[in-house]
């Protein structure tokens, strides 16, 4: 039986515990190809089905797994599924695979994975740790495509380009161009513009957190009794 409800894992892979704002990890691949939507969307992808197939795999195993040698099978089954991925990929969206290039195979390194599989997977049953594989993966890809559709808009004054990678040849006129004779702004393109645009959904969340924390916390303001009620009349020069 799950610690968690199931809202409370959506939750924390969407929003209160999401990896890539709170939790801070993978952001080598993150920053390095969310340079357009489609890279992001293919990385987001990826990294979904190795962690969703990971969590499932390890919470299976979880009773059979000596605690001393439980990282080393939690790497393994990461890796089989990222070998998994690296096939799929290769067969179906090659292209794609050689842009996101060797940011693929170090989906294992990437410690949101390992972390789920130790912290959750390895202490809950499979359909809580499907979830939580997913929603974390979700939360993570979220991210990836918006600084991704960030850093295409103001890189390059357009959106969706290249989709056919992903989608195939039908996905051609996906792509949007919102500014004509729009010169390239290199900077937004190269990693350090990806820095700054990650530091800008860091503060945005923030601020939503600290707004909904105030209003949290005037609802808890206890009424204070005895008070009493002035009334003014006439005007106050």
């Amino acid at each position: 039986m799950s610690t968690k409800s199931y809202g409370q894992i959506t939750q924390d892979g969407l929003w209160t515990n999401n990896p890539a704002l709170v939790q801070l990890l993978g952001l080598c691949p993150l920053l390095a190809v969310t340079g357009t939507v489609v890279n992001a969307l293919g990385l987001g992808l990826a990294t979904m089905l190795v962690l969703v197939g990971s969590n499932i795999a390890v919470s299976m195993v979880r009773n059979y797994v000596p605690s001393a040698v439980r990282l080393p099978a939690f790497v393994m089954i990461i890796a089989s599924y990222v070998t998994c991925t690296e096939l799929l990929m290769q067969a179906y969206t090659y292209e794609l695979y050689t842009v996101l290039g060797i940011f693929i195979p170090l989906i294992v390194t990437n410690c949101a994975i390992l972390g789920r599989a130790d912290a959750f997977a390895a202490k809950n049953p499979i359909l809580p740790s499907a979830l939580d594989g997913f929603m974390m993966a979700m939360g993570f890809a979220v991210v990836l495509v918006i600084l991704g559709a960030m850093r295409e808009i103001i890189g390059q004054g357009t959106l969706f380009s290249n989709m056919d990678l992903l989608f195939g040849e039908s996905a051609k006129t996906w792509k949007i161009t919102l500014f004509t004779d729009y010169p390239d702004f290199l900077f937004a393109i190269l990693p350090p513009g990806a820095f700054v645009g990650m530091g800008l959904l860091i503060a945005f969340k923030n601020i939503i957190d600290t707004k909904l924390k105030d209003r949290e916390n005037l609802k808890k303001e206890p009424v204070v009794s005895g008070s009493k009620r002035v009334r003014v009349t006439g005007k106050i020069v």
